[in-house]
Parts: C-alpha cells; sequence; structure tokens
C-alpha cells in the first residue's frame, strides 16, 4: 500500500496534536491533506505550519464542514471531550457512503482526571458513541489509538507500528488502511469488528503510563502475522 491518495485525507482536529502529526506525515508521504477546524483562519494557519515543515506538501485549511466534503474517509482526531460536539455539529455535511475514522479515546483528562485512566462510555467505546452520532449511511471505523503524536511531528523519528483497526465492514477497513499505509512505518491490522474499539482504546492509557515511566515513546507492535498478506 504506497501509492499516493486518490482523493484528499481531511482530518477533523487537524490542528491539534495528533491531527497535525498524521497531516505532516501524509504530506511528507506526497498525500493531499484538509486540515479542518471550527475556524478556518486557525485551520490554514495550521496548514501553513506544515508546509513549512513539509516544503512542497499539498495541505490546506478549512471549516470542518468543508473538510468533511472534501473526500469520502474523514479522520477525526479530536479530544473525547469534544468528540460530540463536533458530531452534532456535522451531522448535515455527512454524504451517504462516507467512513468517518474515529480516533477518539475516553481519557479521564476530558474531566480533568489522570491521561492513565479511561472513562465508561455507555456505548461500549467511544468509536461506538461516533456511529449512534452520524447519520445513517456513514459508517465508522475506529484506528490509530496508539500511535503518539510527538513521534508522528517528528520528521527524524522513525516508525514502526501497528495500527489495530475495528469496523464492521472489511472493505471500509482496507480503504482506510490503504491510507494509513502511505505513511512509511505504519501496518494496518484488522482487529475484528467496532465493538474490539472499547479494548484497542484502553491501550493509550496503557502506553502513556508505560511511556511515562519509561521517558520514551513506544507504541504497539504485534509479531507472527504474515509479512505479505496480513490483512485477513
Amino acid at each position: 500500500m504506497t501509492a499516493a491518495a486518490a482523493e484528499p485525507i481531511p482530518i477533523i482536529g487537524g490542528t491539534g496534536a495528533l491531527g497535525a502529526g498524521l497531516a505532516t506525515r501524509w504530506a511528507r508521504a506526497g498525500a493531499a491533506v484538509v486540515l479542518g477546524s471550527r475556524s478556518a483562519e486557525r485551520a490554514e494557519a495550521a496548514a501553513e505550519q506544515i508546509r513549512r515543515a513539509v516544503p512542497g506538501g499539498d495541505v490546506v485549511g478549512r471549516a470542518n464542514p468543508d473538510a468533511v466534503a472534501a473526500a469520502a474517509v474523514v479522520f477525526l482526531t479530536v479530544p473525547f471531550a469534544a468528540q460530540a460536539e463536533n458530531l452534532k455539529g456535522l451531522r448535515e455535511a455527512w454524504r451517504p457512503g462516507q467512513i468517518l475514522v474515529d480516533c477518539t479515546v475516553p481519557l479521564a483528562t476530558a474531566l480533568g482526571g489522570k491521561p492513565t485512566r479511561s472513562l465508561s462510555v455507555w456505548q461500549g467505546s467511544a468509536a461506538q458513541q461516533a456511529q449512534e452520532m452520524v447519520p445513517e449511511g456513514v459508517t465508522v471505523v475506529s484506528a490509530l489509538h496508539t500511535v503518539g503524536a510527538p513521534t508522528l511531528a517528528d520528521l527524524e523519528a522513525e516508525l514502526g507500528e501497528d495500527v489495530l483497526v475495528c469496523g464492521d465492514k472489511k472493505k471500509d477497513k482496507a480503504r482506510v488502511a490503504r491510507l494509513i499505509e502511505l505513511i512509511p512505518g505504519l501496518r494496518a491490522v484488522n482487529a475484528g469488528p467496532l465493538e474490539i474499539s472499547r479494548i484497542v482504546e484502553q491501550l493509550t492509557p496503557l502506553l502513556i503510563s508505560v511511556n511515562g515511566r519509561y521517558k520514551a515513546h513506544a507504541g504497539i507492535r504485534l509479531t507472527g502475522l504474515p509479512v505479505s498478506v496480513h490483512w485477513a
């Protein structure tokens, strides 16, 4: 999965650390990126910073509704406290057939608690909550919970991590996987249906705890998978 994306990659929350880190890596890989924010001006300012970091990078900033309209696969990289607000505000922007890639983690920081503790979500996971909030015809896939924003932003850092992808439709997960694997060093792994997100999302506070103790930026890597045909 190394060909450039046919469409731009929209990132709602693209001005945040994770969104900007992903945008930087995708831009360096030659993909076009649309950063979304509630403020188009703020989004464009963030896009300009990435263009300076990646000369020639195809990155633009747009208001969130315009970012959603830019492509069929849209990434949501906002904190848990902002997930519901963003999805409610964008309900009219979606069109049937689109895929929302939810990267949200229900961390206790949303309520002023510790980032090493997760919150219970009535639906089971943040991704399942997102599926209830998007219009009918929009599919939610969850991914990118264990890739650290500081590592993504550091273009000198080599990546070598697996990204666990959850969703109820294999073809949608494969489509998301192709975009993830545009970033050198990331391998997308089919982790199962969307309900498995409740497990995957718990890995984020685990990694925060481990990395805090070891002063590191460790990620997740699964062993024993087939080298070439790993999407099953």
